[in-house]
């Protein structure tokens, strides 16, 4: 789900949350965060959200590892992302207070992706029409009123990374996106040294030994491959309703239910978007509502019933409570084929 939880790994972020560290003041003239001159050309917006506004929880999910070349957050409380949008590639710079956020941008989508802030920070979210039903999701849900679910607008900037997930750990899919998007992205806009994920037409033309050097199968190759053929079409899906969406998406061989829910968790915000098809989600919502840690799918949907419409936040509540259950089978074997 968003914010992928593996329990095997210390690299992924339970509940999907980035740590931000409080707001500090920066001295005039000074890029945030940098100590360096700001770069020229920032275009810059603020923002005044309805209501509290976590940045951690809120843009957590969108960090793919704690080393994502398009994702940082800097001592002084700022998170920054690097996007391709459909205007060009972009650079934000997200930081604020209770009463107010500040943003600024970078680059030809530097217009695009302001405009799209108040979405990226849950604008459209309704935290009001959740209502817990348990103990723990009650506790977890008021430590958190700062919890918004994010809509970014892009799917393939979400697909992508979550094609890169299947079937293997997340420092595996970590790894080959950070070199991926090294590859051939380009440097993002802006004073920080963040990368713009490839294009649609750099995806489609990744040569197979390269997939292969960053430990991407064929079949997870293949998957991009096709997506990124028709990204134009799969971009369409984020102003779809949820159901219309899903099917677009898996209308590409290979994007399957755990793809696309992971994918519209974040490019549409969707809060009913449950993750199945998840080795660990079942166990850990099982253990944590009834103690059950050999759930299945069928039975976490059951248990999640009560939040129907709702059950995306759900489940990042329970995750972000941190009852899991205690770890008794072997880790999942780690393997690069790249070194094969």
């Amino acid at each position: 789900m968003a914010g992928r939880f593996d329990p095997l790994t210390r690299a992924a972020v339970r509940g999907g949350r980035a740590d931000v560290p409080p707001r500090r003041v920066t001295a005039p003239g000074r890029a945030p965060g940098t100590g360096a001159p700001a770069a020229a050309g920032a275009r810059e917006r603020r923002w005044a959200p309805t209501g509290p506004v976590d940045l951690g929880l809120t843009l957590g999910p969108l960090r793919r590892g704690p080393a994502d070349p398009t994702f940082r957050v800097t001592p002084d409380g700022s998170v920054w992302r690097a996007s391709l949008t459909p205007q060009g590639p972009a650079t934000l710079r997200v930081s604020g207070t209770a009463a107010e956020v500040h943003a600024e941008a970078w680059g030809p989508g530097a217009e695009w992706i302001l405009d799209q802030l108040p979405a990226l920070l849950g604008s459209g979210d309704d935290p009001a029409a959740f209502v817990p039903r348990h103990r723990l999701v009650h506790a977890s849900h008021r430590r958190r009123p700062g919890l918004r679910l994010t809509r970014t607008g892009l799917v393939l900037e979400s697909l992508i990374p979550t094609v890169l997930e299947q079937k293997v750990t997340a420092d595996e899919a970590y790894r080959a996106w950070r070199r991926l998007v090294r590859q051939y992205g380009e440097p993002a806009p802006g004073p920080q040294d963040l990368f713009v994920m490839p294009s649609a037409r750099a995806w489609a033309m990744i040569p197979s030994w390269d997939w292969h050097k960053a430990g991407v199968d064929a079949k997870r190759s293949a998957t991009i491959v096709r997506a990124a053929r028709v990204a134009h079409r799969l971009e369409e899906a984020a102003a779809m309703a949820p159901e219309q969406a899903a099917a677009r998406l898996e209308a590409v061989p290979g994007i399957g239910p755990w793809t696309s829910a992971e994918t519209l968790q974040r490019s549409n915000g969707d809060p009913d978007a449950v993750t199945t098809g998840d080795l660990h989600l079942p166990g850990i919502i099982g253990y944590a509502l009834a103690g059950n840690r050999d759930a299945d799918d069928a039975a976490m949907l059951e248990l999640l019933a009560p939040y129907a419409g709702q059950r995306h936040r759900a489940a990042r509540l329970i995750l972000l409570a941190g009852r899991v259950p205690p770890r008794r089978t072997p880790k999942m074997p780690k393997t690069d084929i790249g070194k094969l």
